[in-house]
């Protein structure tokens, strides 16, 4: 396997010597640079070409999330959150880090995140193949008005979505958040171009950062200062914001 260039960052030279030395005893992984900020790790990922970075939250300047947020898609590598502070956990999945280390990890905790990483980093440089089939697909899609399938890659696949089994969607930064009944799809997509690869028909705007499947719509509640909340079939309450008010009762006044 070839090996893994990884990057640490951490203002705490204590915690970057503890990731190096944990890491030294993994043959799969090169440590290629070790930054004190988030300044540094943005110059040091121009030449790094990392796969994958330890990457501590809370830094002078800059933090981890705000430093992630920073790069744009095609640098950044994967990343695993390194915090003291577990109220941080969630905040790195929806920021969309592969993992987290709460300090002080344990050596078992630390092998297993570093062995998750490693698979899906496995599963990325095999992906090329993959990566030329969505453009197909998506290419394909994007011809047809009324496309019945979404092409999305998730961990190195590609993964065909039928666009009626979307209940809504959201915006998280560059990402979007595919709701489908039980589950949820991550694509890396600002929820304006994702829009595009919708059926205008079947799925409407109702907040700047939300779109609904018309059909999983149940009801409309007022709410205050004009907004309203929509209420879909599963009990998921969405926020109908002012500006898209008017156009939701368009529709669905239409539909009546």
């Amino acid at each position: 396997m070839q090996a893994i260039r990884t990057l640490i960052v951490d203002d705490e030279r204590l915690a970057r010597n503890r990731i190096r030395r944990m890491l030294s005893l993994d043959p799969d992984i090169e440590v290629v640079g070790e930054c004190a900020n988030g300044q540094e790790a943005v110059e040091a990922l121009d030449s790094a070409r990392a796969s994958l970075m330890f990457l501590d939250v809370q830094m002078p300047g800059m933090t981890g999330f705000e430093l992630l947020q920073s790069l744009p898609p095609e640098k950044a590598p994967v990343v695993i959150f390194v915090t003291a502070y577990d109220e941080y956990a969630l905040k790195a999945f929806e920021a969309h880090a592969f993992d987290y280390l709460l300090k002080p990890f344990e050596r078992k905790r630390f092998q297993d995140v570093v062995r998750r990483a490693k698979s899906q980093i496995g599963l990325m440089r095999h992906g090329d193949v993959n990566s030329r089939l969505v453009e197909l697909l998506e290419r394909m899609e994007n011809g047809k008005p009324d496309a019945s399938r979404i092409a999305i890659r998730a961990g190195g696949h590609v993964v065909l979505i039928k666009t009626p089994s979307i209940d809504w969607v959201e915006a998280a930064d560059n990402y979007v958040c595919l709701h489908c009944g039980g589950e949820t799809h991550v694509v890396r997509e600002t929820l304006n171009a994702f829009e595009k690869r919708l059926d205008a028909n079947r799925f409407l705007r109702i907040h700047r950062s939300t779109i609904v499947n018309l059909d999983r719509i149940k009801e409309m509640r007022p709410w205050f200062r004009g907004d309203y909340q929509v209420v879909l079939h599963d009990g998921t309450q969405l926020t109908l914001s002012r500006s898209y008010r008017d156009r939701l009762k368009n529709v669905l006044l239409k539909a009546l």
